[in-house]
């Protein structure tokens, strides 16, 4: 319990109306879990706005609105407060609320276009073999200790991440590794400031259906630098030529790694299987059970972050040739006849590009074939990338639904398609049957890559979520 009063400090106040010292007993920004005396957060958002279920949240129980227009019915019996920033006062009062937990635990976050939800895997598994207490904020699931806890969003809500970080501190938690998607750090979810290492993996075009611009998607994950303090440590990629911008403002001490240029962290590829590769890391050979140059480098990423806690070189290497990549990565399945199925995440043309590339290496005289789409309502400028960057590298293309949402799947493809030069493409709406297909002629050691959805065991067709797992269907299919 907390006292709005306490809890609003260092908040910019338009106006209010009603006790300001009335019990506090929840936060919420849903109506339909706000409860008796509970704060309710009024965000408009870009295709709901909040204030619309303000009297929703009071039938539930809430006694205090904080909100950035007033509403013009105002219950006499309730507190309203009108807040210039909604979001930065969601950030702040949730985190007060729960005791700001950030600021008592080590914050790990990784941001940057591809490789994020890989990274914060990679550092649970490494911090977990190093026998630390670690909890995992992620696209996949969110960890504490061994306790699963399922995740729609590359970033949870402040409310949820201080609620998560809370329960971490309760189980006796040292370390919590999250993503920092863009959205994230524009919305005030996260702040730079309650951070220990911040990674930055790379940066290409996405997410500009929301940032409308390239440059304000790049300044958004500058921001995230920005916040650092002098005690933080930032661990960035140097061969991403936007690197040194990122961090051109930051106060942290700032640590390099690369794969092409000078840096001082580097690797190389020695060996590559479907099974994994043989690298150098820093003057030192090491097997790694992961694939793909992409893949080294956020290994490499988790080796710096082992040298900021001064752990031995030859340890820190062991560990690394132990860790896995995530559920829906670069997954396989072979078949008996030794044609393989992989299934990966790559929804961008940079991350289908490197997810091709490494496939085109190790395929050999063999066929390569793509099963790809987009998701609807996000990005449609990334959309002809996609055909023109799986028409380069695959022997063929099956363009297919992704997530189509509210969007017609035909307009999706239509503008897919307008990346391909050629015709050696074929178009399954129905990826289920798309993935079949594919299955059924897969000739003896050919590679299907099937890319888009990873880990997700579910396609989104209007507003609803519909059971769908590209795994299970290939697991199904190449027995």
């Amino acid at each position: 319990m907390k006292k709005l009063r306490n809890l609003l400090e260092g908040i910019e106040i338009i106006s209010s109306k009603g006790d300001l010292d009335v019990d506090i007993l929840g936060v919420s920004t849903n109506s339909k879990l706000t409860e008796e005396g509970y704060i309710f957060f009024a965000v408009k958002g870009n295709n709901l706005d909040g204030h619309e279920f303000i009297d929703g949240a009071i039938r539930n129980g809430s006694n205090c609105i904080i909100c950035s227009v007033l509403p013009k019915k105002i219950n006499i019996k309730l507190c309203y407060v009108q807040v210039k920033n909604i979001r930065f006062a969601i950030n702040k009062i949730s985190s007060k609320f729960y005791n700001n937990p950030a600021n008592k635990l080590k914050v790990i976050a990784v941001t940057g276009t591809n490789g994020k939800t890989s990274i914060v895997y990679f550092l649970y598994q490494f911090l977990l073999l190093l026998d630390k207490k670690v909890g995992m904020l992620s696209t996949i699931e969110n960890k504490i200790k061994d306790k699963s806890i399922s995740s729609s969003l590359t970033t949870p809500d402040p409310i949820e991440i201080n609620k998560l970080m809370s329960e971490m501190i309760k189980m006796g938690i040292e370390y919590c590794v999250m993503e920092a998607s863009s959205h994230a750090i524009d919305q005030i979810r996260i702040s730079g400031s309650d951070m220990y290492v911040a990674i930055f993996s790379n940066i290409s075009h996405d997410h500009l259906d929301y940032h409308k611009t390239f440059l304000n998607y790049i300044n958004t994950k500058k921001k995230l630098f920005d916040q650092l303090s002098e005690n933080s440590f930032s661990v960035i990629n140097t061969d991403d030529k936007r690197a040194d911008y990122i961090v051109q403002n930051s106060k942290s001490k700032v640590i390099n790694y690369s794969v092409k240029s000078i840096s001082e962290n580097k690797a190389r590829i020695i060996e590559k299987s479907v099974e994994g590769m043989l690298v150098e890391i820093d003057n030192q050979k090491v097997s790694l059970g992961v694939l793909g140059e992409f893949n080294l480098y956020n290994i490499l990423s988790v080796y710096v972050f082992s040298k900021i806690l001064k752990i031995d070189k030859i340890k820190s290497l062991k560990i690394l040739s132990k860790l896995k990549p995530p559920k829906g990565r670069l997954e396989f399945i072979k078949s008996s006849n030794g044609s393989i199925g992989i299934v990966d995440y790559a929804h961008t043309p940079d991350a289908l590009r490197n997810v091709l590339i490494t496939l085109d290496d190790i395929k050999g005289d063999n066929k390569l074939i793509s099963i790809i789409g987009a998701g609807g309502d996000r990005d449609k400028k990334k959309r002809p990338e996609m055909g023109r960057v799986a028409e380069e590298y695959s022997d063929y293309v099956i363009v297919t639904s992704d997530n189509p949402r509210n969007e017609n799947q035909n307009d999706i493809i239509d503008d897919i398609t307008k990346g391909f030069k050629y015709d050696n493409y074929k178009i399954e709406i129905d990826r289920k049957r798309a993935i079949t297909n594919a299955c059924n002629n897969l000739d003896n050691k050919s590679i299907l890559l099937v890319a888009g959805k990873g880990h997700e065991d579910y396609q989104i067709i209007g507003e609803n979520y519909i059971p769908h797992n590209d795994m299970e269907i290939l697991k199904n299919e190449l027995k």
